[in-house]
């Protein structure tokens, strides 16, 4: 019997439904270390029950989604995944955790060409830490073999979280006032944006990724999973008074405060207020990229802001386990430049 007689299978046309089932077996004791009391199914199942925490007069449902872009052709080219799972939830949680919602559980899509059971299991595994870190529930995701569509060794995520907030608890940047205070919290690194740049500046400077670079590698700094701020921030919010937040992604500084703040206010930034972290200033240097390119691509070592009435901002400094800076004031404006950087 020739080839072409032979009869075919799921695996002959590249998708293993066994390899598939031994991850969910693999990754079960780290997804078991996720759960919280409102979970109430296992995996498994074609949906996951989630019931509302206990303590809420009047709940509203937050939801986000993300991903964590070309930072994952990086992991690749580098073999590590211990952290990429990580940037999956923060990307999701410290967005949600902006409008004031606990992040509750979490749910993941894992897309590859060739099912890698190893890879796979460690790329869920740091979904899993990143759940535990934001104290949310890993409780479902989904694991599709594409081949044709990704090339064996590739892969792709996406990540989608549900939080939860009192409806009066809300925040929305609504009761920010000129004269309020930027807080800046310390990023990790690019954390998970503006890779597509970054990729191309090591191409340019054909930098060796294992150089060091302080206390790490060059790769090492590159891939620094990105802060989950959520258990630095949500337990002060009931306590210390707070006008918005932002988190600082694709857009930078630039784009991503204002964002929260009414069309009549803006804001000053001191960008001597914090030191940039080394890793900025090598990717200014080998790009050669503009100071206002890096401001509107990178987080600059800024990848969170509370927007804070000025009486509180030594107190709120007190209390953040982070390392943190003023780093600026809202102002009136009545043009369209609303930023400024001094």
């Amino acid at each position: 019997m020739n080839d072409s007689n032979k009869p075919l299978d799921y695996r002959a046309a590249g998708v293993d439904i066994d390899a598939g089932n031994a991850l969910v077996e693999k990754i079960k004791p780290a997804v078991k270390a996720t759960m919280r009391r409102e979970v109430l199914t296992g995996l498994g199942g074609f949906g996951s029950l989630v019931e509302l925490p206990q303590g809420y007069r009047n709940p509203v449902l937050v939801s986000g989604t993300d991903g964590v872009g070309t930072k994952l052709l990086l992991a690749n080219k580098f073999g590590d995944y211990s952290g990429i799972g990580i940037d999956l939830v923060a990307m999701c949680a410290n967005d949600i955790l902006v409008q004031g919602a606990e992040p509750l559980f979490f749910l993941d899509y894992f897309a590859c060409g060739k099912l890698d059971l190893e890879q796979a299991s460690e790329v869920i595994t740091s979904i899993a830490e990143g759940c535990r870190q934001a104290g949310c529930a890993l409780v479902g995701g989904e694991t599709a073999e594409m081949p044709g569509v990704y090339d064996p060794g590739e892969f792709d995520l996406a990540g989608f979280v549900v939080g939860v907030a009192e409806r009066d608890g809300l925040i929305d940047g609504s009761n920010a006032r000129a004269g309020d205070w930027l807080i800046g919290l310390a990023s990790s690194g690019p954390h998970s944006n503006g890779y597509s740049l970054i990729r191309k500046i090591l191409e340019r400077s054909q930098a060796q990724t294992d150089m060091e670079f302080g206390t790490v590698t060059l790769a090492q700094a590159l891939l620094a999973p990105t802060t989950i701020y959520v258990p630095h921030i949500l337990p002060l919010l009931n306590k210390l008074p707070i006008h918005g937040m932002a988190h600082i992604t694709g857009g930078g500084l630039m784009e991503n405060i204002t964002r929260v703040l009414p069309e009549n206010l803006g804001i000053d930034i001191d960008q001597s207020s914090w030191q940039k972290p080394a890793i900025f200033n090598w990717l200014q240097r080998e790009g050669q990229i503009a100071e206002l390119e890096m401001l509107r691509t990178f987080n600059c070592g800024i990848g969170y802001v509370l927007i804070v009435p000025e009486h509180s901002i030594d107190e709120w400094q007190s209390h953040l386990p982070l390392e943190c800076w003023p780093i600026g004031q809202v102002k009136q404006t009545t043009g369209s430049q609303r930023i400024r950087f001094i």
